[in-house]
């Protein structure tokens, strides 16, 4: 029983590796390619004599065909020998091909081909001109199989790429944010302010969502809404009652997903260049609109006094917008808008998110 078990295995591993190299395609394509012949031949030879002919081709064709694509293609084609390549071709079928006339009439000695046909240029030429057909087809499928193997590596290079590029920016958002949120958790502790603790349990919660469901290449909208509502509990936690802090959600997130930490980047600018440098009021009001197609983002800020002086070329920004439009570029492609402005008086971001919903999602298969 446990040698059957064994060979079982062994067979099992023998034809899973026949199939990642392709034999096992290779071995069908052959059959049925002999059973096509058979079919398409409509002489009034035996069935049997008819298969032991075919086979006979098809041997004489794998011939050709594997020391082309095996030898002759990657030695001379691949390195622009093309002249070469072609003369040692046509001297390979050439060779092979009154061979294989000769095994024809010691096979099968018919009145079809008699010993004078195997040296007759008419015989081998029907016999030349079907192995150089094979032969040719072998190398455009050749050609065709390197570039699309040389496409597959290529994306997959891509995708890595991608994948590093987004876990960079990622490691840029987390620790950004994260000092921030610290630096108001210790003027708090100075204070000796009794909401601390709650701020304590908040970032808790923050920080277990960015260090675990940020690692994910897509998370539920309803996540995402979570660690923004806790990030605004801090935030008015810290400022107190002279600043309006709004979050206003309109639709059902449920069914939708997004890029983990995509929305906090614009929060942050919000507070850092907004009410946090105001001393005795400001507002920071955020609009989430879910529909069908997608969902849209709008992030509302007072402009500070100080940063009204400030003259029309200074940009407010920083790594966090930086890191979002890189990220949106990478992940979202032609699939997203993205406006910031400002007036007199406020600050202004609209995103638009198209096909966040579950299975239409513009996010890369990685």
């Amino acid at each position: 029983m446990f040698l059957s078990l064994e060979k079982d295995q062994k067979l099992y591993e023998l034809i899973e590796k026949g199939i990642q190299r392709g034999i096992l395609y290779h071995i069908f394509f052959w059959v049925v390619f002999f059973f096509f012949l058979i079919i398409m031949d409509s002489s009034d030879t035996a069935l049997g004599a008819k298969m032991v002919f075919k086979a006979l081709r098809i041997t004489f064709y794998i011939l050709i065909v594997y020391t082309n694509i095996n030898y002759f293609f990657p030695k001379y084609l691949k390195t622009n020998k093309l002249l070469l390549y072609v003369i040692l071709l046509i001297l390979l079928v050439a060779l092979l091909s009154p061979i294989e006339v000769a095994l024809h009439y010691l096979l099968f000695r018919s009145k079809e081909v008699t010993f004078d046909h195997i040296f007759t240029l008419q015989e081998n030429a029907r016999y030349f001109l079907g192995g150089f057909f094979i032969a040719f087809s072998s190398s455009i499928y050749k050609i065709i199989s390197d570039w699309m193997e040389h496409q597959r590596e290529r994306q997959e290079l891509q995708r890595q790429n991608l994948r590093s590029e987004l876990k960079f920016l990622k490691t840029q958002i987390n620790p950004h944010f994260f000092f921030n949120t610290l630096n108001s958790l210790y003027a708090l502790t100075l204070k000796k302010d009794d909401r601390a603790p709650e701020i304590v349990l908040k970032l808790s919660e923050m920080m277990r969502y960015m260090l675990y469901e940020s690692n994910e290449r897509t998370i539920d909208l309803s996540q995402e809404i979570s660690y923004i509502q806790n990030y605004l509990e801090l935030e008015k936690l810290r400022h107190g009652d002279n600043f309006r802090i709004e979050l206003n959600i309109e639709g059902t997130p449920e069914g939708h997903e997004i890029a983990p930490l995509l929305f906090i980047p614009f929060l942050e600018n919000s507070f850092k260049h907004g009410i946090d440098v105001e001393l005795k009021s400001g507002f920071v009001c955020i609009d989430l609109k879910i529909h069908e197609s997608g969902i849209h983002l709008k992030v509302r800020n007072s402009k500070p006094t100080l940063i009204k002086e400030m003259p029309k070329e200074k940009k407010v920004g920083g790594i966090g917008l930086t890191n979002v439009r890189r990220r949106l570029n990478i992940l979202y492609s032609n699939r997203y808008d993205l406006k910031i402005n400002e007036t007199q008086n406020e600050f202004h971001v609209n995103m638009s998110l198209r096909g966040t919903r579950k299975g239409q999602s513009a996010l890369l298969n990685r």
